[in-house]
This record gives structure tokens, sequence and C-alpha cells, in this order.
């Protein structure tokens, strides 16, 4: 019986002990469920470049490890490199969190590269007042032609596009149909995936055809138009979506949006790789060299040389460089070099010239959206090297018109005076540029008497009364 009472009171102490407990629990427990947790937001602006993919590999990671609801990758970018922009398809289809593609603000657009990426993302959105399009890939080095889309000619280009001309046969080589029907396979693929329009993404790969953010949503294109990211997160919360295979619900509306910038070694590989930092690159360095071997011992123009040569190269072999033109520039330095070294009246300096001008216009492939050396940077360049060549030969030409100072010849025709008297055909000394000499002279003159140089012999100067 007593036990009994024991028992009974030491089981009422514990529901005390414990109903503290769990009264504070529980309104976390409950706010912890109310949260709507957090979603990370990345930007891409600009080329679609080696910076660019690290930067969304690198933020994609941290956010999944963050516990990221989900990712807003915000897109304005007018396209970049086939291998950039499939390394980062790459980590958006192996992300496991959902990825929404979302352009803008307003006034941006998701041009060629851009295209493929918004077609990969779960949830593809765009601002109002942007647009998409324009897909077909640019083979480096050369122009790749748009092929027909077959019954082009029976059909008008659809709303937004542009009307599809059928190229010259001639142009539309077999590597050509490789590289275009490579883009199409693959951006039908992403089509089909997320089950997008793929008919238009095709059209967007062989006739660059285009669309604005209603038209966009009206043929499917994309899922919906959303004036900023609250709107967006709004829009898609309740969707479905399928994530690495599985189907998953997105709960995000009212979620807070977290930023996660580039980091310090991204945004120093975005500065090196825009194509006409990475051309001054490689100028400082070639030159910062030649300025070391035409001084041996200066020390700071060859460490600094060095430094740029091997960052300039290293961003180069992340561009899309055409290596003719590097090599017509480095011939171009080369002869200029030539002709600072060994004159040529100009032959080999204009020659550089042309051929570092040629060279840099050649270097980098144009036809890369946001991949070309500034124009404005090459004429300031070749401007200032053919100020220099005038320069050079403007000096050339007066040299060869100067009076001699060195040498015998300028000793000849000089005048000075007798330090001594001399005798017919005797020999006395006089000061000549500041130098004691001995002279002969065959008139007898006196001593500081002016008399003019005629010859010399050895170190005997020959003399005559001026």
């Amino acid at each position: 019986m007593v036990t009994r009472w024991f028992s009974r009171i030491g089981l009422a102490l514990l529901c005390l002990l414990a109903t503290p407990f769990v009264s504070a629990d529980a309104p976390i427990a409950a706010d912890q469920a109310a949260s709507p947790g957090s979603v990370a937001q990345i930007a891409l602006d600009g080329p679609i470049g080696p910076a660019a993919a690290e930067y969304f590999d690198d933020a994609s990671d941290r956010a999944q490890a963050d516990g990221a609801l989900a990712i807003v990758l915000r897109l304005d970018t007018p396209g970049g490199l086939s291998d950039s922009m499939r390394q980062i398809i790459s980590s958006m289809l192996a992300s496991r969190i959902p990825v929404l593609v979302y352009v803008a603000p307003a006034g941006a657009r998701a041009a060629s590269a851009g295209t493929y990426i918004l077609y990969a993302g779960q949830i593809a959105a765009m601002a109002p007042a942007t647009h998409l399009g324009a897909a077909t890939p640019v083979k480096l080095g050369r122009r790749t032609p748009m092929p027909a889309l077959p019954g082009a000619d029976d059909h008008p280009a659809g709303a937004g596009s542009s009307a599809l001309d059928r190229p010259d046969q001639a142009d539309d080589d077999a590597e050509s149909h490789k590289v275009v029907n490579d883009a199409i396979a693959y951006i039908r693929s992403l089509a089909q995936l997320r089950g997008r329009n793929a008919q238009w993404a095709e059209q967007a790969v062989r006739g660059a055809a285009t669309l604005t953010a209603t038209e966009a949503a009206q043929q499917h294109v994309i899922d919906f138009v959303a004036t900023d990211v609250t709107d967006l997160l709004a829009r898609a919360d309740g969707r479905t979506v399928q994530v690495g295979g599985r189907n998953v619900t997105l709960r995000i509306k009212g979620a807070t949006v977290r930023d996660y910038p580039p980091g310090a070694r991204t945004r120093f590989l975005a500065i090196i790789t825009n194509p006409t930092i990475a051309y001054l690159l490689l100028l400082g360095g070639i030159f910062g060299l030649l300025l070391e071997a035409l001084h041996p011992g200066a020390m700071l123009p060859g460490i600094v040389g060095a430094i740029c040569l091997l960052v300039g190269l290293y961003a180069l072999q992340l561009l899309p460089v055409n290596y003719a033109g590097l090599a017509l520039m480095a011939l171009g330095v080369g002869m200029l070099v030539g002709e600072a070294v060994q004159p040529t009246v100009g032959a080999l300096g204009v020659g550089g010239v042309v051929s570092f001008v040629t060279g840099s216009v050649m270097l980098m492939n144009t036809g890369v959206p946001g991949y070309a050396v500034n124009l404005g940077v090459i004429a300031g360049i070749a401007v200032c090297a053919a100020a220099l060549l005038g320069l050079i030969l403007w000096l050339v030409f007066r040299s060869r018109r100067a009076r001699q100072f060195t040498g015998d010849e300028a000793m000849l025709m000089d005048t000075g005076a007798l330090l001594e008297p001399v005798s017919a055909d005797g020999e006395s000394w006089m000061m000549l540029h500041g130098e004691r000499w001995r002279v002969r002279c065959t008139s007898a003159l006196p001593a500081g008497a002016p008399v003019r140089v005629v010859r010399r012999q050895g170190l005997l100067l020959w003399v005559e009364p001026v």
C-alpha cells in the first residue's frame, strides 16, 4: 500500500517537472513549422563564361549546404561560351533543390546561351519588358549559317520571331550542320524534360527566333510573367516540379530571399577574363619584358611584365581566342622591336603596326556575344604605335642631316687656338673640345692664333690658319 502511494507521488512529481519543458518547446516547434525558410538568389549578369560558371557552381553548393528551399537564378545575359553554359546547366540538373530561372530586371534578356539556361530551370519566368531567343550557335573563327526550318517556306514566322531565309548552300557545310543539330537536340531535350515548347526552341536555334515575355508565356516557353522576386515566389508556390527524379511541391511563398554574391576568386576571374583586360595584360607583359631586355637590371619592368604575361595567357586559355590573331600580334611586336634596334626607314615598323592591329582585331571571336576586344582600345594603341614609329623615323632622318659631334669627322674643319707659337712645318699644342692636342702647321704662327683642323694623323693634328 505504501509502495503504491510512493509510486503515484513520484509519477505526479515527474509530470509537474516535465510540464514546463513541454510548454516551452511547443511554441518553438510551432514557429519552426510555420517558418517558410529561405530561398537563395544567384545573379548572372553579363556574358556567360568560365567565371560565371564557377560562380554558379560555388553559390549553388553553398545554398544547398545552408538548407535553402530553392534557388532563384536571376538572369540577364547576351549569351556566351557553350562550354560554360553546359557546365551551368549540368549543375542545375544535378541540384538537390529546385532552380527557378528568372529573367530580370525589366529590359533584361536571356539571349543565346541564356535561352538554354532558361529552358533548364524547373520554373522559368520573366519580368515585363524582357526577351529571350536568338540561340543559334556561333562557330569560333568563322560564321555559322542558319539552316532553314523544314517547311519554313510554307509557314509564316510566328509571333515575335524573325522570318527564316534559306542560306547559301555553299556555306551550309557538314560541320555547321553538326554544330546546329547538336544544339537543337540539346535544347529540345531540355524542353521535353521540363514540358515546354520544344518546337519554338528549335526555331530559336535554327532561325535565331526571339520572343518577348508576354509572347513567351502565351507560347508556353516560360511558366509565367512575374513583376519581381516576391511575385515569382508567390506564383511558383504550390507547383509540383521534378528534382532529381522525384516530384517536389514548392512551398516558398513568403520565403526570405538570401543573396549569394560572388567570392573574391570569382570576381578576379571575371575581371581578367574580360577580353579587353586580357588583351591589355598581354600587351603589358610583352612590353614589360622588352623594357627589361633593353635595360637589364631595372627589375621592376621584368617582374611586372612576367606577372602580366602569365595572367594574360591564363585568361586567354579561358577565352575564345583566334591563335592566328595572336601570332600576328607577336609578329607585329617583333617587327616594331626590329625597327627600333635596326632602323629600316619604316619598312619593319609599318609592317609591324599593320600586323599588330590586324592580329588585335582577329584575337577574339566577335561572333560570340560579349567576347570581343573593345575596338576603341585597339584604335588607341594603334595610333600610339604609329605615332611612336613616326617619331623614330623623324629622329632617324634628322640624325642623318645633323652635324657629327664625335670621331674624326667631328674634328675636321673644327677651330681652336694655339697654346704656344709654332714655326713653319713645326709642332705646337692647341685646345680642342676640352682636350690638349699636338699639332703641326706649314706656316709660322704666334701663340693664341686661331687655326682650323684639316686632317688627323694618329695623335697628331694638321692645322692651317683661319
